[in-house]
């Protein structure tokens, strides 16, 4: 008998026709004929028109997962980091700028808090004997304050301990304590050796880019190989950034680009608005060798828009991250297996890449966006609580955590984001979004830190509407 008589199933094309909306649950592939090995296979890719990826994984901008130190990891194994624009505009510049010197993208175990902080018990130092102070309480900063060890902590007396950690830190402004951004790691070992200090402090033109302790190199030595990583022509990692379609978001473009950006995400949940290709048309005419990528959208109507707007890259998902209630809040979204293959299809034809955003919760999910035509996922949960995702650990019920919050709660909202929601001109904001915390993963460079349309996979989370 033919070859078609013992086919079953359905393909891609008799599937999505039928009317539902899909998500990545609701499909799984058949098994075929396999005539190669898995070494034959290449994840190469491109993230838009003019950026190749070795691998099809890039970080989501949110300010719970993508800034510095997540941005020139995910660079490191051969994707990229898109640095989220909840904060000011120096700041993001200064994250850009910061993530392209980490030569060695090591995200340091040790503690990093405000000036004003109080340790009330060692789980502030976490894995490491130190603690970092910074103007900000995070390692995005020009200008290492001080820093506290461990032992200093345990042998002050309990009235000592009551005190703001600047009142007892120690300075680290000795020339003993510092190197340049582009120091060979066995250099940095050998600094760590010589000079008894326990940390190094690596500079490029006077700002602080990282800190490496001796307990953070002896942990990256059992991370796997990577690869040539996602470098540019500067010969830098390749950063991407997210920005708004309002007036302002030009001056911050200009900022970006003036700290080398490599692509620049307009983040919207609603892609399909005049802002958006209004601003796609000014991105294009001021910075024509800029890739630009546009989104969100779920449908081919939304996508050609875009399209014919110029958009280097496209960008598909409502509703269904993790942290994000827009699905369940506004009543408007579609299963994200539809939504790839539907906006897929149309932009194949024009040659746009597509990245699949949100939903991403295993393996598996990476495979069926691949398959069903996007270039590259974005992962939120996926990387949240790794080491290299922004903020400081805390314990909750004996559990290591961090906290991972939707860019469309009202908390995340308070500082900014509300823009990306069409929200921040409206006197009462609507929460698309919750606040959570996820277990800590460990280095997203070592792969152990791996339900649509509502929330999952969160170890807690809080939930306000409005």
């Amino acid at each position: 008998r033919s070859m078609s008589s013992f086919e079953d199933g359905f393909p891609a094309e008799k599937l999505f026709a039928q009317g539902y909306s899909y998500t990545y649950d609701d499909v799984i592939f058949l098994p075929h004929y396999i005539d190669f090995s898995t070494d034959a296979v290449s994840l190469s890719t491109r993230l838009s028109r003019r950026v190749p990826l070795s691998i099809p994984c890039v970080s989501s901008p949110m300010d719970t997962v993508s800034e510095s130190h997540m941005a020139a990891a995910m660079a490191a194994v051969g994707g990229i980091g898109i640095v989220h624009y909840n904060c000011d505009i120096a700041a993001q510049a200064s994250i850009i700028r910061q993530a392209k010197s980490l030569r060695h993208p090591i995200a340091s175990a040790a503690g990093v808090k405000l000036p004003e902080y109080e340790i009330s018990s060692l789980d502030a130092f976490g894995p490491s004997s130190f603690v970092f102070v910074t103007q900000t309480g995070t390692m995005t900063t020009p200008k290492l304050l001080g820093y506290v060890t461990k032992s200093q902590w345990t042998r002050m007396n309990y009235e000592q301990r009551e005190m703001k950690i600047y009142d007892y830190m120690k300075s680290c402004d000795s020339s003993d304590y510092r190197a340049p951004w582009d120091i060979d790691i066995e250099k940095i070992e050998a600094l760590l050796e010589d000079k008894q200090k326990g940390f190094v402090v690596l500079e490029r033109d006077g700002e602080t880019v990282n800190v490496v302790t001796k307990d953070d190199i002896e942990r990256v030595k059992g991370y796997p190989k990577s690869g040539p990583g996602t470098v540019g022509p500067d010969g830098e990692w390749m950063v991407g950034a997210a920005i708004g379609t309002r007036e302002s978001d030009k001056g911050r473009l200009e900022h970006l680009v003036s700290a080398g950006v490599n692509a620049v995400v307009l983040d919207s949940s609603q892609g399909n608005s005049i802002y958006q290709l209004e601003m796609i048309k000014y991105v294009k005419k001021t910075y024509p060798e800029l890739d630009v990528i546009g989104g969100n959208v779920v449908t081919t109507y939304q996508a050609q828009n875009l399209i014919q707007a110029g958009v280097d890259g496209l960008r598909v998902g409502m509703g269904s991250g993790s942290i994000c209630t827009t699905q369940e809040v506004c009543a408007v979204g579609r299963g994200q297996a539809t939504a790839v293959y539907k906006v897929c299809s149309v932009a194949a034809q024009s040659g746009i890449p597509v990245i699949a955003d949100g939903g991403i919760s295993n393996s598996g999910h990476i495979v069926k966006a691949l398959v069903l035509g996007a270039s590259t996922v974005m992962m939120g949960s996926f990387l949240a609580g790794s080491t290299e995702a922004p903020g400081s650990y805390e314990y909750k019920n004996g559990k290591r955590i961090k906290k991972y919050r939707g860019m469309g709660s009202l908390e995340a909202m308070t500082k900014g984001s509300d823009q990306r929601y069409l929200g921040d001109t409206a006197k009462l904001k609507i929460a698309q979004g919750v606040v959570g915390a996820v277990a800590d993963k460990g280095s997203a460079r070592t792969g152990a830190a791996q339900i649509e349309g509502g929330v999952h996979g969160l170890v807690s989370y809080e939930k306000k509407s409005f």
